[in-house]
């Protein structure tokens, strides 16, 4: 197959906020072009990302997985359902000798223990880390204890149902295994190779935390009682972001091709796993603090980019830091892209093989709109978007 990428970035300010804080509770930061800088971590936007699939149902629940370190109790839950005989610990500890048949360890956490020992409960088993699996595979893996239910220990030892355990962990893998990957210290085989990588999120500009000294007043005082029930301080700040995602659709193909129906064309579940990761990295917004500041903003714009070559960010566009010299940075920030996305395309691109869309928002993104096919709404650009990457994967190579 050829190799196909896809380069989504955005521009978007989000006001007063604390979308992803350090480890003193401060919003990250990261020192770029000699000046600190507003930093929203990779791993915060993906759990982003990943959660807006779901919450926006814009993928149906078979075609995503869950990660968890409880993935015993998981399948437990679904070894349940398919037999109602199965059930607590004999659910419980069927799912634990499935779930080390894959090449998994498990062990009952000092915490879980400590607790059963002074209820008299069993304690159920969890992975030494999160495990990422598929609804799918977590229905096969039910379905394969089931079937050993009578001794599922000798049933395990026998190596071609050992085998079949490992091939349904490995295979049939859900849209969100296949774009963010899934890593195993210690069981190299279960490993996953990412479609996509997610850049951390960096402001265009210099940015300096700011404190929020806040106190709030116990409705029950009396005239005579005096002062604050509580106070404290919350850190924030406010920025432009620079967001960049790179999406290998040639890996994404690769990563899905266990899980392709045979009723739907081969280009189907891809176009429909790049849409919704398109849609998401653009729509999604972390939540840190969302209750204190509320930062619901959308991206003033958005440049989608279909290339042959390798994925490039356009980040070196805001290297020598805005200074907002006006007021504000959106224009700004626009203005840069417009004049550095051609000049770097001219340099290392591949002009004929590549499509570009944009989709922006009022005329601080005005220069912008010369880049590519403008679209007039999400929807549009991600329609855009899925057909020209099925029409590239029919491709021959």
């Amino acid at each position: 197959m050829n190799r196909i990428f896809l380069d989504v970035h955005a521009l978007q300010t989000v006001p007063p906020s604390n979308l992803n804080r350090d480890d003193t509770g401060a919003p990250k930061t990261g020192v770029y072009g000699g000046v600190p800088r507003a930093r929203v971590s990779s791993q915060a936007w993906k759990r982003a990302i990943r959660t807006y699939f779901n919450d926006e149902h814009l993928l149906a629940p078979g075609e995503l997985g869950v990660r968890t370190k409880k993935v015993v109790e998981v399948l437990a839950e679904r070894i349940a359902l398919l037999d109602e005989s199965l059930r607590g610990q004999t659910a419980l500890q069927l799912a634990d000798e499935t779930v080390k048949a894959t090449g998994l360890k498990t062990e009952v956490p000092k915490r879980k223990a400590d607790a059963a020992k002074e209820t008299g409960a069993a304690a159920a088993p969890e992975a030494k880390y999160l495990v990422f699996l598929s609804s799918r595979q977590l229905d096969g893996l039910a379905r394969l204890a089931v079937d050993g239910a009578a001794d599922i220990t000798a049933y395990l030892k026998d190596k071609a149902n050992k085998d079949k355990a490992k091939e349904i962990a490995d295979s049939r893998h859900s849209v969100d295994i296949a774009l963010f990957g899934r890593m195993v210290a210690d069981s190299a085989d279960f490993n996953v190779d990412a479609a996509v990588q997610v850049a951390h999120a960096l402001s265009v500009h210099r940015v300096e935390n700011e404190s929020d000294y806040y106190t709030a007043v116990d409705d029950e005082n009396t005239e005579e009682e005096t002062g604050a029930g509580m106070i404290g301080t919350v850190d924030f700040n406010s920025a432009t972001l620079y967001r960049y995602a790179a999406l290998g659709v040639h890996q994404l193909a690769a990563n899905l091709g266990e899980g392709l129906r045979e009723d739907e064309p081969r280009t189907e579940p891809v176009r429909r796993a790049v849409e919704a990761f398109v849609h998401s990295f653009v729509a999604s917004l972390p939540t840190g603090k969302i209750n204190t500041f509320g930062h619901h903003t959308l991206p003033d714009a958005v440049v989608v980019k279909l290339r042959t070559t390798r994925p490039i960010s356009f980040v070196a566009a805001f290297e020598d830091p805005i200074r907002g010299d006006q007021g504000g940075h959106v224009r700004e920030a626009s203005d840069r892209l417009a004049a550095y996305i051609p000049d770097i395309e001219r340099a290392y691109g591949n002009q004929e093989s590549t499509l570009t869309w944009v989709l922006r928002v009022g005329p601080n993104t005005l220069k912008l709109a010369d880049l590519g096919t403008e679209s007039d709404t999400l929807s549009d650009l991600v329609a855009a978007v899925g057909r020209a990457v099925a029409e590239r994967l029919e491709q021959p190579a």
